[in-house]
């Protein structure tokens, strides 16, 4: 996920979100009435979300699911709107012309020093509490691991992948290297040393 800015000073309904989101250069989470811009985040975290959209357009190949990138709104309860890095929809009603998806399948967020809290508490809980979500996949940036929870009767199910390893979703069917996913980026392998100053 993007890091975020601090909400606006005024509520808004859900439909004037939409007119500042057609209004703006800058994208803002819609949390009950509260407005979040979207920062920027690092070239690591950028090259990480691409692969993993293409990972899942590769994946899916001709088949009904649409992965979709961070540029969509993802509808996750009745005022709750976020950009995830990656998302995954299985519903023919979430295609074409549309700019929110209504029944995301998988959820992908990129974690970063400022978001990761956040990824792994309050946006897992609106993902749990979303029924078409099926797996909510977390990418690290400090080093290659990817994290999978997958719902699971009665308790959600948790799966690691490293390095060579291909990350299973089952809920759509696909397998994604983890090697792609890490392509062309920084990060190290687990139990590197961390020697850069900063981390995305």
């Amino acid at each position: 996920m993007y890091a975020r800015e601090g909400p606006t000073k005024r509520y808004l309904s859900v439909d004037e979100w939409r007119e500042l989101l057609g209004t703006s250069d800058v994208k803002y989470e819609y949390h009950h009435g509260w407005v979040y811009a979207m920062a920027g985040e690092t070239a690591d975290h950028s090259s990480i979300s691409i692969n993993a959209v293409r990972a899942l357009q590769d994946a899916l190949g001709n088949r009904p699911c649409r992965a979709y990138n961070s540029d969509m709104a993802v509808r996750l309860a009745q005022f709750e709107y976020r950009f995830p890095d990656a998302t995954v929809t299985g519903d023919p009603h979430d295609r074409g012309r549309i700019t929110e998806v209504q029944s995301p399948r998988v959820i992908v967020e990129v974690l970063s020093d400022s978001t990761e809290t956040e990824d792994r508490t309050y946006r897992f809980a609106l993902a749990r509490a979303c029924p078409s979500v099926q797996e909510y996949v977390l990418i690290a940036t400090r080093y290659q691991t990817v994290e999978v929870y997958h719902r699971g009767d009665p308790a959600w199910l948790y799966r690691s992948y490293g390095p060579g390893e291909n990350v299973e979703l089952e809920s759509i069917d696909a397998s994604l290297p983890v090697d792609q996913l890490y392509r062309l980026t920084e990060v190290p392998l687990p139990g590197t040393p961390e020697d850069r100053p900063e981390h995305s």
